[in-house]
């Protein structure tokens, strides 16, 4: 059951829409299997208000998220939505530093720990091209070492300077940042990034992996765009298993 929170200001219907994209995106990912019990975090940046962002309160499940208690911040970590709830210091630290120098390009952004993300990111090599849906990303995918739980803020300019100008972080020994203009691009490379490194664990596993050739990488990139402007880079997607969710458990509204 949700956990209910009131708004205690009047909301902009540009950020009451970007509530409603967060918490069924929070649904959507429990529904995947994608938590950490109550860790981790998605966030969104709100829609004409620069330097604040949305994200989850912590101490609650995803599957307790709803609209209204979504917590609002700003990049200096200031509760500026009057939320009873507190957030996850590293998910802020993390977060606040790409909505903060990153601009649109980290409207939408995830971290996770599934197991199999985690996995390929303890890996020397990192994502290999062992797959259709590694191919994806194949020389798209920046890489952090480790240096333990990310609470400290001078760690977010390194964050920085190893994305690049990728989308995709790979914490090492940890786990996955995804960004994207959007919450629904962010949503389908999160989702094609999990089938990549589930399919990798498996493939490595046998033995002997098949890696793509560079050239093939280079023809399969190419091409994948024909592809998403048919889903309006994940739009299909995030609404078909909004549907799901609604199903389930329409509460997010709230």
């Amino acid at each position: 059951m949700a956990t209910q929170a009131k708004l205690d200001y009047e909301c902009s219907k540009e950020e009451w829409q970007a509530r409603l994209d967060l918490a069924v995106c929070y649904r959507i990912f429990d529904l995947l299997g994608w938590t950490e019990s109550i860790y981790n975090h998605i966030s969104v940046a709100v829609p004409g208000e620069e330097g604040a962002f949305l994200i989850n309160p912590f101490g609650l499940l995803y599957e307790e998220v709803t609209a209204s208690n979504l917590v609002k911040i700003d990049v200096e970590g200031n509760n500026i939505g009057g939320s009873p709830y507190m957030v996850n210091k590293a998910g802020f630290t993390q977060h606040a530093h790409f909505h903060k120098h990153l601009g649109e390009r980290a409207n939408a952004i995830c971290h996770v720990h599934t197991t199999a993300t985690m996995a390929v990111c303890s890996h020397k090599d990192g994502l290999l091209p062992t797959n259709f849906y590694a191919c994806n990303f194949q020389d798209q995918v920046g890489y952090h070492d480790f240096e333990g739980v990310t609470v400290r803020a001078e760690e977010g300019d390194r964050l920085i300077e190893n994305l690049g100008d990728k989308s995709i972080l790979l914490l090492r020994n940890h786990g996955p940042v995804v960004m994207d203009k959007t919450i629904q691009g962010m949503f389908l490379k999160m989702w094609a990034l999990q089938r990549a490194c589930e399919i990798q664990v498996a493939t490595l596993s046998m033995g002997n992996p098949h890696l793509v050739p560079q050239e093939v990488v280079d023809v399969h990139q190419r091409d994948l765009s024909v592809m998403q402007s048919q889903g309006g880079a994940g739009v299909f997607d995030f609404e078909a298993w909004k549907r799901k969710a609604t199903r389930i458990d329409d509460s997010w509204q709230q």
